[in-house]
């Protein structure tokens, strides 16, 4: 309506305006004829009249002008002052009208447009102030963050191998992708969490593990329970893509088994162990006990793991990881004949805090002796290696490895290899390793193989036993 009163005012202030000036005009031609005034002859009125009649016209058309942009100013002002309030409803014609209640403030301030949105969760009564946070925390990631909360962390692993070269007695494909691994993992509830690890390769899809972990029982116990990797050495423990090789050692295929080593479905019970001078766990597991190491005859056919672990920090940059391990099981040269294996593992790690991220030092060996029943007498054999790995630059590091193995089932048969490693990590997602190895086999042949391999992962892969 303000906008109708200042229109208003500019058309009458026009319209004063050409009035006056009309009599002004004609003053004005009487003064510079400079002859006294004579009464307007009938030519001079017409003319008069028409240029009151044309200004009549004009002002008639700003009029009409001005007032259309007006009216049209005012109906979308209405739109506007309609929109922000709800229309009215109509009550039902069979219902007599219901009287309208006065609105009242509300109870609870009305929740953030963000934390609809997921992009905030409230800080909860009694945490704020104090210096602390206070309104809204952010929620990390996208809109739909929240929607995944209760996925488990996802994650693919490809690991490709090649190799050149020539081995009669362990041929491997030129090309091969060795092994796809996907893993599942997530908190379950409060007092367990689950771990998921499927293997895709060549020869199939398989379970490779798949358990759930109990970390607070009484006692400061923490239990497994389901498929794992046995809980014996070091290298039986890890997965594929953690080796610092491309193969595994010759004690692991011929005394554990094959690559895979200890691999059972089972349960597992673990310890700390206080004391002042070291971290130790004590471990014990009992197995299905039928694997590619035991076969179970029977139902009560079981396989039993022990390990005794303890670590110690030497200096801010040096640390020692010793065990010792030990295995029992049925074998498959009969239900009354067993396997046993002992075992002892030494871990070095050097890494200058100063300098961590360029340099460091890994020194690995295991032991291993088996005693296996069989006939005519029972296999003693025997195995171990020893192995380095330096980090000589951000993403390269340089390793040799030597180890030896009796078999076992024949222990006068031994193999030996060695090998030189270099490697390469683009970031944390990738890792591309070559690696000349040479094999002397106890049938009296010598391979010498170029492997490479590269490693590549997707998603969220949880961090594996340190």
């Amino acid at each position: 309506m303000l906008h109708s009163v200042r229109v208003s005012h500019v058309i009458a202030v026009l319209l004063a305006g050409i009035s006056m000036s009309v009599p002004a005009s004609a003053q004005n031609a009487a003064a510079q004829d400079g002859a006294p005034q004579q009464p307007p002859s009938a030519q001079s009125a017409a003319d008069l009249r028409a240029e009151v009649e044309r200004l009549r016209r004009e002002f008639e058309t700003v009029r009409d002008t001005y007032g259309a942009r007006l009216s049209s100013l005012e109906a979308k002002i209405a739109v506007i002052e309609g929109a922000a309030q709800p229309a009215p409803v109509a009550p039902l014609p069979a219902a007599p009208p219901t009287p309208t209640a006065p609105a009242t403030p509300p109870t609870e301030a009305p929740v953030p447009a963000t934390q609809q949105a997921g992009a905030g969760v409230q800080v909860p009564p009694g945490a704020a102030g104090a210096g602390g946070p206070a309104g809204s925390l952010p929620v990390y990631g996208n809109v739909t963050a929240l929607s995944k909360i209760f996925n488990p962390d996802m994650a693919v692993i490809g690991n490709f191998i090649g190799a050149a070269g020539k081995n009669d007695i362990n041929p491997a494909s030129a090309f091969r992708l060795n092994e796809a691994e996907m893993s599942f993992q997530a908190i379950v509830d409060p007092y367990a969490r689950a771990d998921f690890f499927l293997s895709a390769s060549p020869e199939g899809l398989e379970i490779e593990e798949g358990f759930i972990t109990f970390p607070t029982l009484p006692g400061g116990l923490l239990m497994k329970v389901g498929k794992m990797k046995a809980q014996f050495g070091k290298v039986n423990t890890m997965h594929s893509h953690v080796l610092p090789w491309v193969d595994t050692p010759l004690p692991m295929v011929n005394l554990l088994g094959g690559d895979e080593g200890l691999n059972d479905s089972g349960i597992s019970v673990s310890k700390l162990i206080l004391n002042p001078f070291l971290f130790l766990e004590a471990t014990g597991e009992v197995y299905n006990g039928d694997n590619t190491l035991f076969k179970s005859h029977t139902r009560s056919d079981l396989a039993y793991v022990g390990r005794l672990r303890g670590y110690r920090d030497v200096t801010e940059g040096t640390n020692v990881d010793l065990g010792t391990s030990f295995t029992y099981g049925h074998n498959d040269a009969g239900p009354d004949f067993t396997t046993k294996v002992f075992g002892v593992d030494a871990t070095v790690r050097y890494r200058p805090l100063r300098r961590a991220i360029y340099r460091r030092f890994i020194g690995r060996t295991e032991l291993f002796w088996s005693r296996r029943q069989q006939e005519p007498v029972q296999a003693n054999a025997f195995g171990a290696y020893v192995s380095g790995e330096y980090q000589f630059a951000q993403r390269w590091f340089a390793g040799a490895r030597y180890d030896w193995s009796d078999r076992a089932k024949d222990p006068s048969l031994r193999d030996k290899a060695g090998s030189l490693l270099l490697t390469y990590w683009p970031s944390e997602f990738g890792q591309i390793r070559g690696q000349f190895r040479r094999t002397a086999y106890a049938e009296g042949v010598n391979a010498n193989e170029l492997l490479f391999q590269f490693l590549f992962s997707i998603g969220a892969h949880g961090a594996h036993v340190f």
